[in-house]
């Protein structure tokens, strides 16, 4: 609810206007609706001098969501309407916007309850001519406003002193009471003060005496006095050049300190270029080695295509060269029988007559058989031949493929042992997670802490760097791990004496093991303030937004190292490759890593081997259950493995036995082919060709010759074929061995280009280090010359200030030859002199200042104590005057009280009386209805509900003829009065209204008005019944 306004005739009738609320309300903001116009006063009435309520508007007030305007006459006011309607809203709006609480409305306990929930009120009041700023009216007086609860508390009140209070608090004669007793309290604590200040000033008389007795007998000190002050002025000046003195050295020393800054700075710009040069070189190295693995990766498919191809030439060489070598062997078998035929022929023509023509049939039936046992047995040593090729093929292949299975099975066995060790390590940490780092870590942190203890380290070491940092995400542990690398094991160090002492530490912990990597740098209390060079991207964080770091130390140490402020964790490797190889990549990023671990540059990209978190990983238990279970994968392809190997060697050694077998069947064949070859040379020698065998002997020559002729063009034809596949195979395994050659000589070329990119790494950190410790000693330089700086100023301002001072002392500069030190030993001893003195005789300043505050204390006490004596005495005697005039006012007010009850008693016919007893504080009221004998009067409470209404009635129109107000304001006082009554008193109302058309007289009751007389005086407000289910809305009707 906002405050509450009121406007007299004068001010602005548009003006917008708020209610008033009590300091328990908060304010709301202002309406922005226009007051009504205010109702212009006809020339027949009377305007009061006090002033009147004009009109009266509310909105959200109460149960209303709107009511009014209400314009009021200047006279008489009815407002008419029955339960519901706003009577009680009106009233409770007029008691709140005339400084009413909440208390004085009896409607509530604090105004809050009158505003409609979640709405702001809005409370209307115009006044007329500053009644409020004028009058001052009191709305908890029944004379102003009377309530209906006030008057039922009159109605059924049974005790006399309350009649008696309502009395007094009508005529406000209790308000003039209880300022009669503050005033008697208030002069007896006044009494009380006086009599303990009497004591005070004859303490203060005697004071006084005994400072002006030494005044009187002060003696001068002058000379003692002047001499005290030239030596305190040869003092200031001595201060002055003896400070002066000081100061010269310190300009000195800063002339020569700026002088040498120069020399650092070229230490800082040197270094700064070798680092500038050593990373353009180690990018030009790390881009020669990325060429050349590209190129080997682009000749790794090639060269396998190559191999292949060359193995496929390779078997149809072989084949072709089976091929060639059978027609061979039956060319030159055919051969061999063409030349033993024709020797046969011509040993047959010279001989005719050695042997029989049976025994020339039956040996060349045997020579005939022997032969076709020889081919048979040539081809079988054929056949026997490329199956033994066959068996020797497949064991070099399963010996390859063995070899091959074996190297796997060593890697596998080696991430085996590793994988073991990691879970070792990842079950030890659940107690420890130092131990993640190494078995060794919670011996090495120890030997730390207990070095730092006994004070060998200036500077306790941070380490590992891994067990100092956690991650926000814990999805992005693999990336963070595999950025930064071996440094989450290393420890840093402050200074170089510290890093001997770790070094001695870490060989006694762990001689034989890997040792952790030491970094050296000084340590700072606060971070680096990266925003100008680092990494500012919204959507994805950097590696150092990604952490949380609570040491300085270690941040500084990954910035310096790692650079992680520019480094970007982007999790998909898609957004990764778009966001760096795109055309805008992240200002000052240099590269980027996917949550897989894939790091990724602006024109490059590589994947990462590593597939789990080794060290930063949230969840110990889960990576033991993956361990585990990688474990258990692991050794089961071992096990697939070690059955593949022992399959090979089954295969192997059943090989080399069908092998061994094959051998020895083919050594045998030949023995039986050879010696089937000597018993048919010797059959063909010993045999004596006759006459009558020769036709058959030429027919098979002719036929042996045309077999030759038709072998030596298969012969041909094979020859031709393996000379093909002998030319096709020795260009594709050239071609193999070439680019083999080429994969070989760029493997060749990366090996001294990971050696020299290694050295350059180092020459990197080397030239950072270097650069690093010239910016250190440049930056405690710079620090030394602003210290140097600022104690300059700061005693160059000593010295203002004490020339100032010494120039206050004695404006004259005094030269001095003299040092502070004697000055101020001859000024100690004067001052003791001085002060010894002063005890004897006191301080002269000092006793004229004492003596002046006592004489002063003196007399202003004295002064007060006449006045209060004064006051009181004036006091008592205006207190005498006054209650005698209020017991006088009293008396006169419950005379007229009494007669004004008695005359509007009469007009009904009732008769009654009032009376006071002052002493005892009560009021009885006792009333008669009708004309009967004054001994029958009896209480009001044996009265009916109309005579006692009408009673109470009687009694405030009898107050009201007794005291003073602007307006009166009575809530439903006809509520149980008959119609003879309430007529009856209407007419006393009107009859008094009439009387004091000086006054605004405002009427609330259910009853309907239609029987007044129509007067320009009155005025009737008719209030519309309530409508409970639409917005409640009143109208109004003048009359």
């Amino acid at each position: 609810m906002s405050k509450r306004k009121s406007s007299s005739a004068s001010d602005n009738p548009h003006k917008r206007v708020r209610p008033a609320v009590e300091e328990d309300v908060e304010d709301e903001n202002d309406s922005s609706e226009e007051d009504p116009p205010s109702n212009k006063q006809s020339a027949s009435e009377v305007l009061s001098d006090a002033g009147i309520v004009e009109s009266i508007t509310l909105k959200n007030f109460m149960c209303h969501s709107h009511l009014g305007p209400f314009t009021f006459g200047s006279n008489v006011n009815f407002v008419v309407g029955n339960n519901g309607s706003g009577k009680s809203a009106v009233l409770t709006a007029l008691i709140v916007s005339l400084g009413g609480n909440a208390h004085a409305t009896n409607r509530g306990l604090s105004l809050k309850g009158f505003v409609k929930e979640g709405e702001s009120p809005v409370i209307y009041v115009k006044y007329c001519k500053g009644l409020i700023h004028n009058f001052l009216p009191k709305v908890n007086n029944p004379v102003s406003v009377l309530t209906q609860e006030m008057s039922k508390y009159f109605l059924h009140s049974k005790g006399e002193g309350d009649k008696y209070k309502f009395f007094m608090k009508a005529t406000q004669l209790d308000q003039m009471r209880e300022d009669f007793v503050y005033i008697k309290t208030t002069k007896h604590v006044t009494e009380d003060k006086v009599e303990q200040h009497s004591q005070c000033v004859k303490d203060l008389k005697r004071k006084y005496l005994e400072k002006e007795e030494r005044y009187k007998n002060l003696e001068s000190f002058d000379e003692m006095h002047t001499k005290l002050e030239e030596l305190q002025k040869q003092m200031a000046w001595a201060l002055v050049i003896e400070m002066e003195k000081e100061l010269k050295p310190m300009k000195e020393k800063l002339q020569s300190d700026r002088h040498s800054t120069e020399k650092y700075d070229e230490k800082v710009d040197e270094w700064k270029n070798k680092v500038e040069k050593a990373e353009k070189k180690y990018r030009q190295i790390q881009e020669q080695l990325e060429g050349i693995t590209q190129q080997v990766q682009e000749l790794q498919p090639k060269c396998a295509e190559l191999k292949s191809e060359a193995q496929k030439q390779n078997t149809l060489l072989k084949s072709s060269e089976v091929t060639v070598h059978r027609c061979m062997a039956n060319l030159r078998d055919l051969e061999k029988d063409k030349v033993q035929l024709s020797s046969r022929i011509n040993d047959l023509k010279l001989s005719i007559s050695q042997t029989s023509g049976v025994e020339s049939q039956a040996r060349t039936t045997r020579a005939e058989q022997m032969q076709a046992e020889l081919e048979n047995l040539k081809h079988q040593i054929a056949t026997l031949g490329q199956q033994i090729d066959q068996y020797e093929h497949a064991c070099i292949r399963a010996r390859e493929e063995q070899g091959k299975m074996s190297r796997e099975q060593i890697l596998l066995n080696k991430s085996i042992e590793a994988n073991t060790r990691n879970k070792r390590t990842m079950e030890s940490s659940r107690s420890n997670r130092l131990r993640r780092f190494g078995e060794h870590m919670p011996a090495l942190f120890n030997a730390i802490e207990e070095a730092h203890r006994r004070g060998q380290l200036k500077h306790k070491p941070r380490g590992p760097l891994g067990h100092l940092i956690s991650l926000k995400d814990p999805e992005l542990a693999l990336c963070v791990e595999i950025c930064l690398k071996g440094q989450l094991q290393a420890f840093t160090c402050d200074n170089h004496e510290d890093e001997k002492v770790l070094q001695g530490l870490m060989a006694k912990v762990c001689p034989n093991g890997r040792r952790p990597a030491i970094i050296t740098s000084h340590f700072l209390s606060r971070v680096h303030d990266t925003r100008s060079r680092g990494v500012n991207q919204p959507e994805y964080p950097s590696v150092l937004q990604a952490l949380e770091i609570e040491d300085p130390v270690v941040a500084n140490c990954l910035i310096d190292q790692r650079g992680i402020e520019s480094i970007l964790l982007i999790k998909n490797r898609t957004d990764a490759r778009r966001v760096m190889q795109g055309r805008n990549p992240p200002l000052n990023c240099n590269q980027a890593f996917s949550k897989e671990g894939d790091q990724i540059f602006t024109n490059r990209s590589y994947t990462a081997e590593q597939t789990r978190a080794n060290y930063l990983s949230g969840d110990v238990e889960e990576e033991i259950r993956h361990l585990q279970k990688e474990i258990e994968n692991q050794n089961a392809q071992a096990a697939r493995f070690q059955q593949q190997m022992k399959k090979l060697d089954d295969d192997i050694k059943q090989n080399e036995v069908l092998l061994r077998r094959t051998q020895v069947e083919q050594r045998t064949i030949k023995e039986q082919a050879t010696k089937i070859e000597l018993e048919l040379t010797e059959l063909q020698h010993a045999e004596e060709p006759q006459s009558e065998d020769l036709n058959p002997l030429e027919e098979d020559l002719q036929e042996i010759v045309s077999k030759i002729s038709s072998k030596r063009a298969e012969y041909d034809e094979a020859q031709a074929q393996m000379a093909e596949c002998k030319v096709s195979y020795e260009k594709a395994e050239q071609e193999y061995k070439q680019h083999k050659e080429q994969i070989n000589t760029a493997a060749e070329e990366a090996d001294p280009v990971k050696e020299e990119l290694s050295k350059t790494d180092q020459d990197v950190m080397k030239c950072k280090h270097h650069k690093k410790h010239y910016d250190e000693k440049r930056s405690a330089h710079l620090l030394n010359i602003q210290t140097l700086e600022a104690n300059q100023e700061s005693k160059e301002r000593e010295l203002q200030s004490s020339v100032e001072k010494a120039t206050e002392i004695c404006p004259e500069r005094v030269e001095v030859r003299r040092t502070a030190r004697s000055l101020d030993s001859e000024i100690n001893r004067l001052k003791v002199k001085i002060t010894t003195q002063q005890e004897q005789q006191g301080d002269r300043e000092e006793v004229v200042k004492q003596y002046h505050e006592a004489l002063e204390n003196y007399k202003n006490m004295a002064q007060q104590m006449k006045n209060l004596n004064g006051f009181i005495k004036s006091l008592d005697s205006v207190m005498n005057q006054r209650l005698q005039v209020y017991a006088e006012l009293r008396r006169f007010l419950s005379a007229r009280c009494k007669y004004y009850f008695d005359s509007t008693l009469a007009q009904r016919g009732y008769t009654g009386s009032m009376t006071f007893n002052h002493k005892n504080e009560t009021l009885s009221i006792a009333v008669q209805p009708g004309q009967g004998n004054k001994a029958d009067l009896s209480d009001m409470r044996s009265l009916s509900g109309g005579e006692r209404s009408f009673s109470t009635v009687c009694f405030v129109l009898s107050l009201w003829a007794i005291t003073e107000a602007p307006f009166r304001c009575l809530d439903e006082f006809d509520v149980y009065m008959d119609m003879v009554n309430r007529r009856i008193s209407m007419d006393m109302m009107l009859k008094v209204a009439a009387g004091q058309r000086y006054r605004q007289f405002i009427f609330l009751t259910p009853q309907s008005m239609s029987s007044l007389p129509e007067s320009k005086i009155i005025r009737i407000l008719r209030l519309k019944d309530p409508d409970r289910d639409d917005a409640q809305k009143n109208q109004v009707e003048d009359r």
